[in-house]
């Protein structure tokens, strides 16, 4: 494969890429000087390019004036043919195991080295962590990302470990490792939520011939009284995961 830089670039869809990428990383809205800034270029270069992105509704203001993105880029990732066939295959099934096991749940994919929630489906009573699509971790801090690397073929994992080591975020190698391959042989994983004190995230893998393509994760929350026990909620999500598996091409 040829290492050449391209020969022919568009610098003004670099700039817009370079805009939308850092605002992706960032937690909290940025002004015009920290964007310019944290892609290196001059206000007088971006300053068109942010008009254009928040006139086609990729971009809005907080009520500082500064940028944040919009979920139209996430939309537009929704409405591609295999995440709609997800999506059909995957929701009457969570719905069906919210209602049983009286926990919301969630649809998770891969994207990159985070993990992103494509779905979700809310709890029947009023009791329940929810967490709502386009919601962002690290695939390495989130159970979730956990099932999605221990169920991938050991070329693919090699390539997942390069780009994590490579991140910006930091993990232990060996705790994660070893925590996959525990999750590859129980066919789950149960662990307290990275995200949450007191919530405990039950996980397991959607299969694609013998891959992870997604994940369900119940962010499981003890009520009094006990309607239905975390593993009474563990075995029914694998059950639900394995009919998505079975239904998906």
């Amino acid at each position: 494969m040829s290492t050449e830089p391209a020969k022919y670039r568009a610098p003004a869809l670099d700039k817009g890429l370079d805009i939308l990428e850092l605002l992706a990383r960032q937690a909290q809205p940025m002004s015009m000087g920290a964007i310019s800034q944290g892609i290196g270029r001059s206000r007088g270069e971006i300053f068109r390019m942010l008009q254009v992105l928040e006139e086609r509704g990729y971009l809005t203001r907080d009520g500082e004036g500064d940028y944040v993105l919009t979920n139209r880029l996430f939309m537009l990732g929704m409405q591609q043919p295999h995440v709609q066939s997800i999506s059909e295959a995957a929701l009457p099934v969570m719905r069906r195991l919210s209602d049983a096991i009286y926990q919301p749940c969630h649809l998770v994919a891969p994207s990159g080295d985070q993990i992103v929630v494509i779905a979700q489906m809310d709890v029947p009573s009023d009791l329940g962590l929810v967490v709502r699509p386009g919601h962002r971790r690290p695939l390495t801090h989130s159970s979730s990302g956990l099932v999605l690397f221990a169920f991938q073929q050991p070329e693919v994992q090699a390539r997942w470990l390069d780009m994590l080591d490579a991140s910006e975020v930091p993990f232990e190698r060996a705790p994660f490792l070893a925590a996959a391959a525990q999750a590859r042989n129980d066919g789950y994983a149960m662990q307290p939520s990275e995200a949450v004190v007191g919530v405990v995230d039950l996980t397991a893998p959607i299969l694609q011939r013998g891959s992870a393509t997604y994940t369900v994760t119940v962010p499981f929350i003890a009520r009094r009284p006990e309607l239905v026990g975390p593993h009474a909620a563990l075995q029914a999500l694998c059950a639900a995961t394995a009919e998505i598996s079975a239904a998906l091409p």
